[in-house]
């Protein structure tokens, strides 16, 4: 499939995981990416390979999400490398698991400027690039509708955010047809959440599935959203969890 030719995509924390898969599903589509990554140089620049294995443009740019200036000029870098942007795949996202009671301020700091400031300044900043059929891709969590058990508060708190942001820019950006959607995976097979891990047994108790999903389960649904068969859709959330929230 090609239906992406000519566009130009930024993918925020893309160096490994589901960003990665977005990035190459963007690519293999024939979209141009520019991703951003905090300190592992190595797997970015592998992605970047995958990217130009397919013939499309790759770029990776040194940026940490929790830096509200670092976000900002990752989109400027973006649009110079790339010549434009259409697609912003805001990506990039954190966990932190315990009680509100044991918590740190550090803790919940880095939730919320990660999970949820980085995805508004983003945006905003991709603005003034994106024309008609741009898209915003927001990846949330199934956490942001059901917290099923304890020690999720705060980090489910920051992806619940993420649906009042989606609904309200989508209003906004409407007019200008550029949609905004938002994915929310569940239990996906990733560094940050293996599928042998601690709680790997619990999420597919939960599941009705019964397994975990891969990255390129996640990334499929991306590329869907920024694709021309999604152009009538915006202000939604696509769930990829296996009917976790079922």
């Amino acid at each position: 499939m090609s239906d992406l030719v000519g566009k130009r995509a930024l993918v925020t924390g893309a160096s490994r995981g589901i960003g990665a898969a977005i990035a190459a599903a963007l690519a293999a589509r024939g979209a141009d990416v520019a991703i951003t990554y905090e300190r592992s140089a190595d797997r970015a620049a592998e992605v970047v390979r995958r990217i130009e294995g397919t013939g499309r443009r790759g770029h990776a740019i040194q940026a940490d999400s929790a830096d509200a200036d670092a976000v900002t000029r990752s989109v400027a870098q973006a649009v110079e490398a790339l010549g434009g942007l259409d697609i912003l795949v805001n990506n990039a996202g954190i966990s932190r698991s315990g009680s509100l009671a044991e918590m740190s301020r550090a803790d919940i700091d880095a939730l919320l400027h990660v999970n949820v400031r980085s995805v508004v300044l983003a945006s905003q900043a991709a603005l003034p690039h994106l024309g008609p059929g741009g898209r915003i891709v927001s990846i949330g969590s199934c956490l942001a509708e059901r917290v099923p058990f304890p020690g999720a508060t705060v980090y489910s708190m920051t992806k619940s955010a993420l649906l009042a942001f989606t609904r309200g820019l989508a209003r906004e950006l409407g007019p200008r047809a550029v949609t905004v959607n938002l994915v929310q995976p569940g239990g996906t097979d990733t560094d940050m959440n293996p599928a042998e891990g601690a709680q790997a047994d619990a999420i597919r108790a939960l599941t009705p599935l019964g397994r975990y999903g891969t990255p390129e389960d996640v990334a499929a649904a991306v590329a869907f959203l920024a694709g021309p068969a999604a152009r009538q859709i915006t202000g939604t959330t696509l769930t990829v969890d296996g009917g976790l929230n079922a």
